[in-house]
């Protein structure tokens, strides 16, 4: 059984798009996926399953949208992927300075290189970016709120959905936990 990573793109965000995570969950086991577990409200979801990626990806959006009544992108990764993505990271979150902050683009695609030359347009010496393969590192030196970096990742043309470090981390540390 492989071990994935779901991130749900726009859910439960401003009020818009709401699904309880219970929900989600039984709505995942009655997929017939195992070990399900959900992290925040956000759309986090681990689970087992011995179905391939874009199938199953493809599965989950399905689902949720003829059970909640709304299309979402589904982000997804393995555990094995999920861990490379944390060590490809170019940036330390160890010595974070008050306001900085590490955040990752999870991508539901390759970006195109024109994508990712305008994205790299909005680096400052507040906002820096990194693209290595379907994830964007992000490093902020002020809040991603103020960021005109952050508001230039829909013209990769792909789906995105960011999710900062300490969710990163918490996520990796329950997939390891669904491997025991």
């Amino acid at each position: 059984m492989t071990i994935y990573i779901a991130l749900l793109r726009g859910i439960n965000v401003g009020g818009h798009k709401k699904i309880k995570m219970a929900d989600l969950k039984n709505l995942l086991e009655d997929m017939g996926l195992q070990k399900v577990k959900t992290y925040i409200q956000s759309g986090n979801v681990l689970f087992e399953s011995d179905n391939e990626t874009e199938r199953l990806r493809g599965q989950l959006e399905e689902e949720i949208e003829k059970t909640f009544g709304f299309t979402v992108p589904v982000i997804l990764r393995t555990s094995e992927e999920y861990e490379r993505i944390i060590h490809d990271c170019p940036y330390s979150a160890e010595d974070l300075k008050e306001g900085e902050s590490v955040q990752i683009a999870f991508l539901g695609g390759e970006p195109t290189q024109g994508g990712i030359d305008h994205l790299q347009n909005f680096e400052s010496e507040k906002d820096e970016c990194k693209v290595i393969g379907k994830e964007v590192y992000l490093f902020f030196r002020q809040s991603i709120r103020d960021s005109k970096l952050a508001t230039q990742l829909p013209k990769l043309g792909v789906p995105a959905t960011v999710r900062n470090w300490n969710t990163v981390m918490k996520l990796d540390t329950l997939a390891k936990t669904i491997a025991e």
